[in-house]
């Protein structure tokens, strides 16, 4: 039987783009944020179809990062690309190879309880351990919550700078 993580629910967020990015260079910039920020990134899924109207990629990364022994912070960041064909643009009066298509790209938040099961092997463990998250410790975790809160909006804003989008 697979335990159960206890989870908050920090933040779900969407960032979409349609016109021209580079590919390469969001993906870069992404996988360096979270590497420079910490995190241990796994990519749990990549598809890549072909059609007429350009390529379709399909991404599902889960990048967590050890807060204490007892939380862990988990962003998952899930990326749709449809349309994606190779572009040039002029840039500086030289042109430069990029892309153009729609990336939509879904980042949820979450602060993760007791992910290494200690307190799940007894029911009084059990019990206790809802008495230890409500009352002893609620602030902690409101502290917590915030600083995922305040990093993963951190790394929406780069990314919509990244994207050139209005915050």
């Amino acid at each position: 039987m697979k335990k159960m993580v206890q989870k908050n629910h920090v933040l779900k967020q969407i960032v979409k783009q349609k016109g021209y990015w580079n590919y390469n260079e969001l993906y870069i910039f992404c996988y360096n944020w979270f590497k420079d920020n910490g995190y241990k990134l796994a990519e749990k899924q990549y598809t890549e179809k072909l059609s007429a109207a350009g390529k379709e990629i399909i991404l599902d990364w889960e990048a967590y990062r050890k807060v204490s022994d007892y939380f862990k912070n988990t962003i998952s960041v899930k990326w749709h690309i449809l349309g994606m064909n190779d572009a040039e643009v002029e840039q500086d009066g030289k042109k430069v190879k990029t892309n153009k298509g729609e990336v939509k790209i879904t980042i949820n938040a979450d602060l993760e309880k007791d992910y290494e099961h200690k307190w799940e092997n007894k029911p009084i463990w059990k019990f206790l351990r809802g008495l230890y998250d409500k009352f002893i410790l609620r602030t902690t975790v409101d502290e917590y919550e915030d600083r995922l809160e305040d990093e993963t909006n951190e790394y929406i804003d780069e990314l919509k700078a990244f994207l050139r989008l209005k915050k």
